[in-house]
């Protein structure tokens, strides 16, 4: 659905990407991360066609975003940082112009109009004005006007910024409904919001990509060990022993003792082995209690941090 080959953009001396590719499929949710200044907006206006590559090609739906932009930008709905609305208007008259602008017949305006406020929760405040709306209202309006149409890719941008916990929520929730039946790329600083979206993450830093992959993927490959977090009941002492002895295990670590003879252990593992099995029959088998068992792997935002200051130590090396 998307196509991104070398795309590159140059203001004067400041390179904003730098030969970026990538590929997204119908249907997929992609998050794109990356610091302040990163490029992720950058390379947001070239597939929505606000601005053209100085080098490279993108192609949205089969189309070139530089020679074809008409036939993409009829494929797409965007929703920018700080989402351009007119306040003094209200919420149809906002979307009946919306619609209009984007060349929609007269006879189908009303159509998508009804449609993507009902999709977005706002049919009960179709006759308010937008600037007596809360900001969250504001956002669902943004998204409506994004989805007029029905177009089978969005392009998000920073869609939750601003936003309380309860009005995240809300709209986390529209775009996952959303993505059921389009392609999205969504860019954002909350990092759980791509866990709970996204199928797949490109993390991006001064222009160009650093890491690209599913979560998973991601883990598996930049995970250095596996750890698995274990609460047994039990001589505490006897049963770290046990543990530390397993194949496979590199440590075990005492984290907490809630109660006299019940532990919280945190055991390390080589990359790739999965020592869960053999811990479950180790404390089973020794007569001692098993509370609970599992493992964990790096968070989205851990997987972030480690992308990036390894990127960043490269470059302090190179200079």
């Amino acid at each position: 659905m998307i196509k991104a080959r070398s795309l590159t953009k140059i203001y004067g001396t400041t390179t904003a990407i730098a030969g970026l590719t990538f590929d997204l499929e119908a249907g997929e949710v992609l998050g794109f991360l990356g610091p302040n200044g990163a490029g992720k907006t950058t390379t947001m206006r070239i597939l929505t066609c606000y601005i053209q590559p100085t080098e490279g090609q993108a192609e949205v739906a089969g189309f070139d975003v530089a020679t074809q932009s008409a036939e993409v930008r009829r494929r797409i709905g965007y929703l920018p940082e700080g989402v351009p609305l007119y306040h003094d208007m209200t919420v149809r008259a906002y979307l009946k112009f919306m619609a209009a602008a984007k060349g929609y017949g007269r006879a189908l305006r009303n159509e998508y109009v009804q449609n993507a406020m009902e999709q977005t929760g706002i049919t009960n405040v179709a006759g308010r004005l937008i600037g007596h709306l809360s900001k969250g209202y504001r956002q669902r309006v943004g998204l409506a006007q994004a989805i007029l149409g029905d177009p089978k890719v969005l392009i998000l941008d920073e869609p939750t910024i601003g936003l309380d916990p309860a009005q995240v929520h809300e709209i986390r929730e529209l775009i996952k409904q959303m993505a059921h039946k389009r392609t999205v790329i969504l860019s954002t600083h909350i990092l759980p919001e791509v866990s709970m979206t996204c199928t797949r993450v490109i993390i991006i830093n001064r222009g160009r990509i650093v890491a690209q992959g599913t979560p998973e993927k991601l883990t598996s490959e930049l995970q250095s060990e596996g750890m698995t977090r274990v609460v047994a009941k039990g001589p505490i002492n006897d049963m770290r022993v046990k543990l530390d002895a397993l194949p496979g295990v590199t440590g075990v670590y005492v984290k907490s003792k809630p109660d006299g003879n019940v532990a919280e252990f945190e055991i390390k593992s080589r990359r790739g082995a999965d020592v869960r099995s053999a811990v479950a029959s180790a404390i089973v088998g020794s007569g001692w209690e098993l509370l609970e068992l599992h493992s964990e792997g790096m968070t989205l935002e851990e997987i972030f941090l480690k992308v990036i200051a390894s990127e960043k130590e490269v470059q302090e090396y190179a200079a």
